[in-house]
């Protein structure tokens, strides 16, 4: 009863398994012109010359099929999924694709008892949109990776440190994949227009290299969308007609940035946002403050990043910083889009143009570190709150000196046990009259000690 169980199950399985196999070689014409033109092997893939340069490691693993599991990390449209079929192509391999979004653990299970059975060919299982599988799932995978049953070619839009399991991270090389040039681009274009098996040439259009720059320039990086774009376009001239600048503005009004607002690249972006202004280019903080807005980030959140920012980064080198931070917050919440934009795009170009000083923020981070390590002092009997009976009793406030009585309010008393050193001004902006007082109130209490010194000799 087992065995005639298991070959149904197998027989099954393997029915299955073809279902999803990209044997279908690009031709359809039903498909999109993206899809049609997927590379047939790694030697026609463009661009990516980071990876697929002569001497890098995926081509030599490609060639001596004697890869594991890869893992693709890239924006959208960057050639994730050609490079799986391409790599599946050259080793003669099974190709079963899945999307992370739309699987489950029971057709993971199938797929992988198939793969089992399976002698003649190597499976490779490409996973689209891997990091959207739960733990159990990305889990599942592992003994059939570890055995080499499979070949697992993972694809992501997300950093795989943060979404792929350590343990499978581990047993995988990972890739990481670039925007695609808008060179590349064009290339691909010119290809596809040429191309009469998959691609357009049967429709006879004709284009200027200029034309294609400017579709290419609107794809953002996006191979799949440039040509997409591009069969749009020509499906929407008559045959033999010239695609010129005219035949694109359509797509160029519906253009829209790449943006995910609670992923990689809301990260990444806001990123690149503080490090603009913290290094002192309004030019570079305004062009990704205006992407973030053109990707529909939510305005409040940048106005709390730059009263952050005003503290961290600017903080006593102009302390006016943090007043214009607050009130740009308060100018999102009451004004809102879109005219708040202008009001960011003040605080911007004031933060970059700003002095800059992060010693308060380096100072309270040494005092943390202080309380964490050390042990916690106790307050000062002179610096303890006299208020009571019992306080005073107890001697509370008792040699505390009143700042206000004395010359320059430097009474030369300290106000720790153990007196210790954190904030560190800097020589920046208005900090600098801050080095200046310090400075001199530094003098003050050396003089102080040494007036004390002498009466205590005296006496």
């Amino acid at each position: 009863m087992a065995p005639q169980d298991e070959l149904f199950s197998g027989e099954a399985d393997l029915e299955m398994i073809s279902s999803r196999e990209g044997s279908d070689d690009g031709s359809s014409a039903s498909k999109p012109l993206a899809a049609r033109m997927r590379p047939r092997s790694l030697s026609e893939v463009i661009g990516q010359d980071h990876v697929l340069g002569k001497g890098k490691l995926l081509p030599k693993l490609v060639e001596s099929n004697s890869f594991g599991s890869l893992l693709f990390y890239g924006p959208p449209g960057c050639g994730k999924t050609s490079l799986a079929e391409a790599i599946a192509n050259e080793t003669e391999s099974r190709f079963v694709r899945i999307n992370a979004v739309m699987s489950n653990v029971a057709e993971l299970r199938q797929i992988l008892n198939a793969a089992r059975r399976i002698e003649k060919k190597d499976t490779v299982l490409f996973i689209d949109e891997i990091h959207r599988f739960n733990k159990s799932q990305q889990d599942l995978l592992l003994p059939d990776v570890e055995s080499g049953t499979i070949r697992l070619i993972g694809a992501t839009t997300h950093n795989p440190g943060f979404y792929v399991n350590a343990p499978l991270l581990s047993r995988s090389h990972l890739f990481r994949l670039e925007p695609h040039s808008v060179e590349n681009i064009v290339q691909s274009m010119i290809r596809a227009l040429e191309d009469e098996d998959r691609g357009l040439r049967q429709r006879k259009h004709r284009a200027s290299r200029n034309t294609l720059v400017g579709l290419a320039k609107l794809s953002d990086g996006d191979l799949r969308r440039g040509l997409n774009a591009l069969e749009v376009v020509a499906l929407g001239l008559e045959i033999g007609e010239e695609i010129s600048a005219d035949a694109i503005s359509v797509f160029a009004s519906e253009r829209q940035i790449r943006y995910d607002s609670d992923e990689d690249e809301h990260y990444d972006t806001i990123s690149a946002f503080i490090k603009s202004m913290r290094g002192g280019s309004p030019d570079a903080a305004l062009y990704w403050l205006a992407k973030m807005l053109a990707g529909g980030e939510d305005p409040r959140f940048i106005g709390r990043r730059l009263i952050i920012f005003a503290s961290e980064d600017v903080g006593l080198a102009d302390s006016s910083a943090l007043s214009l931070a607050t009130a740009t917050q308060q100018a999102c919440e009451f004004v809102g889009l879109p005219q708040c934009e202008i009001n960011l795009a003040h605080c911007v170009v004031y933060m970059a143009t700003a002095p800059k000083s992060n010693s308060s923020y380096v100072a309270l981070g040494e005092v943390k570190a202080a309380i964490a390590d050390r042990p916690i002092q106790e307050v000062p009997i002179w610096l303890k709150d006299s208020g009571g009976t019992a306080s005073k009793q107890l001697g509370h406030s008792r040699d505390y000196e009143y700042s206000h009585s004395v010359p320059e309010n430097v009474t030369g008393q300290d106000y720790m046990i153990e007196p210790l050193c954190f904030y560190r001004a800097k020589r920046v902006g208005a900090e600098s009259e801050i080095v200046a007082r310090l400075d001199r109130w530094k003098s003050l209490k050396a003089a102080i000690a040494d007036q004390n010194l002498s009466k205590k000799d005296d006496s």
